[in-house]
């Protein structure tokens, strides 16, 4: 399923990548400021963010937090089911 996801955000960046490719050549940015100057400026900005997005998902920036994450839940999973199992130890007792 990681492969897929990877591949998934592979198709999302190269296809942010040549959207990008094809509208800088068609962007004004030589008409000093502007409304035209400023939405170039803002959509080359957002382009920027959506490939930067899908490249910290390819790297896997967050693998290691996420195996950190996961053994903390299992040290409080393992914790909230020993705490279960004395509560029903001390209720059938009563």
């Amino acid at each position: 399923m990681k492969k897929r996801n990877k591949f998934k955000h592979s198709v999302y960046l190269l296809a942010a990548l040549a959207m990008l490719l094809y509208a800088l050549p068609k962007l004004s940015f030589q008409n000093g400021s502007g409304w035209v100057l400023g939405f170039g400026i803002i959509w080359c900005a957002f382009a920027f963010l959506v490939i930067a997005s899908h490249l910290h998902f390819i790297i896997g920036v967050d693998e290691e937090k996420q195996k950190r994450l996961e053994a903390v839940r299992k040290v409080k999973l393992e914790q909230w089911q020993g705490q279960w199992n004395e509560e029903t130890r001390v209720s059938q007792r009563l």
